[in-house]
């Protein structure tokens, strides 16, 4: 899902410049971990080919760039709904109701549903514009083929063997507006996330991230929906002093804790 230029780099396990993940950690295989980093961005990059983006700089559309960061607050808006999968649809023609799109179809894009062909095609045709919709789910069958599907540890349905989770989720940290008109948008959205294959002799441990996405979104329909997206790495903290849990807790948690709809 290439959107090209401005630092963002072809690195997603998607369509267009996204996720390929995870990052070494102390004590792990120096082989093992930069060699899931090879096949992920190898697939994002294959998927990227061909995508779309204005390009342009990071200022707003006053061009001015942005002094200071604007925090969640009530905006007086109906929530938004649940729709198709559990994405979030129903967005308001404004630019809090972008923000939430934006936050929400990150997560679906770097999600473990996103990898499974049973699944895959819905979440296109819920996140994606209608003309980009074929285009996305050529390119994404692609990239999650068969083969790489099996060098990750799964089967073709995208299913993890027994005693094994396959862990991809996001969460978002913040929203940022690039541009913003009544009929699109771009925007940045910072987010952190968990990736690999939890459950005992794992070669791809379950590992966490730090990335940006960029999105630029359409007024289709009465909604807010995806014409392109891109990614880039960090903005990334120290790393804490938190012991790494064991695989089990890992997958108990994923299996345990379910994730958010996000509101402006």
């Amino acid at each position: 899902m290439s959107i090209g230029g401005e630092g963002y780099g072809e690195r997603d396990r998607t369509g267009e410049e996204g996720g390929g993940r995870p990052p070494s950690r102390p004590g792990r295989s120096v082989i093992t971990v930069v060699g899931v980093v090879v096949l992920l961005i190898a697939a994002i990059a294959f998927a990227n080919r061909g995508g779309g983006d204005s390009g342009g700089d990071d200022k707003a559309s006053d061009g001015k760039q942005s002094a200071d960061a604007q925090p969640t607050a009530p905006s007086g808006q109906k929530p938004v709904k649940s729709g198709q999968g559990g994405i979030a649809s129903g967005f308001p023609q404004s630019e809090q109701g972008a923000q939430s799109a934006a936050a929400n179809y990150a997560v679906a894009l770097v999600s473990s549903d996103i990898i499974k062909p049973g699944k895959r095609s819905g979440i296109i045709q819920q996140v994606f514009v209608p003309r980009k919709t074929d285009e996305m789910q050529s390119k994404m069958d692609k990239a999650y083929s068969v083969g790489f599907l099996k060098k990750l540890g799964l089967d073709a349905n995208g299913n993890a063997k027994d005693g094994m989770t396959y862990v991809s989720r996001t969460a978002p940290v913040g929203t940022k507006v690039v541009d913003f008109g009544e009929h699109s948008a771009r925007l940045d959205v910072w987010c952190t996330g968990l990736y690999g294959m939890a459950g005992e002799g794992s070669k791809n441990p379950v590992t966490s991230d730090w990335f940006t996405m960029r999105m630029g979104l359409s007024w289709v329909n009465g909604d807010w929906k995806v014409q392109s997206y891109k990614q880039k790495d960090g903005p990334a903290p120290v790393n804490g002093d938190n012991t790494a849990s064991g695989a089990d807790e890992i997958a108990d948690a994923v299996g345990q804790y379910g994730g958010f709809t996000y509101g402006r």
